[in-house]
């Protein structure tokens, strides 16, 4: 009866959509709604009733650039125990990939999250390096062990990122023209919706919060539409059942006490401002670029270009 019912729905919007007469270029920051866009077949759906939807810099692996890949490369091949996410594996380097490094011996293990890891270096004698990838939506568990007394063979290789400079980034660059944004419900999740309304105020930028059932990105994207037909430029929230316009404050407070901003390179993008989650002088003895400086100073000497083949950058910009 439910998926009779959503069935219903969908029809009706599809029908409003194209009885609105659109040409529209829109965006999403999330991964996740390019797989329920692309699973469910919406964005040919989309495109006929003249919607283009367009992917932003929504996959915390995408964005991560070559530098921070040599990174956790040269501490696998240092000895180090290597933790990190299966999606990271096969990310390739200059000379192969964290699979490759652990075919040829180096230890290194596929963990579900960060707790996974501090345990990995509860039972271990060696030292155990997490690879903490990913924006606001996992930022405060990583945040939450460094906070924790982790055990001293642990550390955190940070490449968390935060996405409202992105944005603002994308917005500056005027490479594109956007009718719209569907912004990420699970970073909305923990920042809530303000972080969001300067791109309204500032560039007139319509937005949604949407969620990323079938249902929740098509209404979002009927809520833009509605919008830019009005002439409005706001923040609204299709996933109301999730997001809050205050976010998640215990876990903001938990990242500002672990973490500070910092300005760094987005693959695809120059360095943004203020974008980087870089782990604060008083936890310096569980950051991995300050506690194994010395295997990382070959890398952090040269700079390093795209992976050969490697198509990220484009596709975010």
């Amino acid at each position: 009866m439910f998926r009779l019912r959503d069935k219903e729905m969908s029809r009706k919007i599809m029908q409003k959509l194209e009885g609105m007469d659109l040409k529209l270029t829109l965006m999403h920051v999330c991964g996740t709604h390019q797989d329920t866009l692309i699973r469910f077949g919406l964005d040919s759906e989309f495109r006929r009733v003249g919607i283009d939807i367009r992917q932003g810099p929504g996959c915390p692996v995408c964005v991560t650039p070559p530098r921070e890949i040599e990174e956790i490369l040269a501490l696998a091949k240092a000895g180090l125990t290597i933790a990190a996410f299966g999606d990271v594996m096969k990310v390739p380097g200059q000379k192969g990939s964290l699979n490759d490094a652990k075919a040829e011996g180096a230890d290194v293990r596929i963990v579900f999250g960060v707790d996974d890891a501090v345990a990995l270096a509860r039972r271990s004698q060696k030292e155990v390096v997490f690879m903490g990838i990913g924006f606001e939506t996992t930022a405060p568990t990583v945040a939450s062990a460094l906070l924790s007394d982790p055990p001293p063979n642990f550390s955190v290789l940070s490449c968390h990122r935060t996405v409202p400079p992105a944005l603002e980034a994308i917005a500056n660059m005027g490479e594109i023209r956007l009718h719209g944004m569907i912004q990420p419900g699970h970073v909305s999740t923990i920042i809530g919706t303000k972080p969001y309304e300067f791109l309204s105020r500032r560039y007139k930028m319509p937005q949604v919060v949407a969620g990323f059932e079938p249902l929740d990105l098509m209404m979002g994207i009927y809520m833009l539409a509605r919008q830019v037909k009005e002439g409005r430029a706001v923040v609204e929230n299709e996933y109301t059942r999730v997001v809050h316009t205050e976010g998640n404050p215990a876990a903001i407070k938990t990242m500002r006490d672990a973490f500070e901003p910092s300005d760094v390179v987005w693959r695809g993008f120059p360095v943004i401002r203020r974008s980087g989650l870089s782990i604060r002088k008083k936890l310096q003895e569980h950051d991995a670029r300050k506690r194994h400086e010395d295997f990382l100073a070959h890398v952090h000497a040269r700079e390093y270009s795209e992976a050969k083949g490697c198509r990220c950058g484009e596709m975010l910009r």
